[in-house]
């Protein structure tokens, strides 16, 4: 399954839930956040969080590698069949494409278990994480990335990575 067909759950079960096929990757740039979920976090609450969120987005970002390396390794054998073969064992192949299924579904594993503690993901590659916040009548985004100690910026919905501001609000 390619990484842009990763279906992200967002606002509770299935029967509730926004279903997103927007690619993860880069997309933390403002835009769509339809998906917000219903819970709201205080800067507490999120770093909290993040207890249970950063090791699930430390191996979202493993697999991640794991997956732009094994593309790449699968594009190397993929041209080499289209020439001649080339000493390629019919396995080869088949073991990378296993390795890439087991990496896309470790992602979506990942993700999945960051949106059911509350938390949003918006970058695979930086182990970037929003948190749906309040802040007076305003809805905004906790944010926090892989290697930050504790969740201490937010944004706006639209502002994105870039218009992050330091906690507190």
């Amino acid at each position: 399954m390619p990484l842009e067909t990763i279906a992200v759950c967002a606002g509770g079960g299935p029967t509730n839930a926004l279903w997103l096929t927007k690619p993860l990757t880069r997309a933390h740039d403002g835009g769509d956040h339809t998906g917000v979920a219903l819970r709201y976090f205080t800067p507490d609450e999120a770093n909290e969080a993040l207890d249970e969120v950063r090791p699930l987005t430390e191996e979202l970002v493993e697999n991640r590698r794991a997956l732009v390396e094994l593309q790449e390794q699968q594009a190397v054998l993929t041209a080499r069949i289209t020439g001649d073969g080339g000493d390629l064992e019919p396995r080869e192949l088949q073991e990378v494409q296993e390795r890439l299924e087991e990496a896309v579904a470790g992602i979506a594993r990942s993700v999945a278990r960051i949106h059911e503690a509350g938390g949003l993901v918006k970058d695979l590659d930086e182990g970037l994480v929003d948190f749906p916040a309040r802040r007076e009548d305003e809805d905004v985004l906790l944010c926090w990335r892989l290697g930050e100690d504790e969740v201490g910026f937010w944004h706006g919905l639209e502002e994105g990575f870039s218009g992050r501001r330091p906690l507190p609000f």
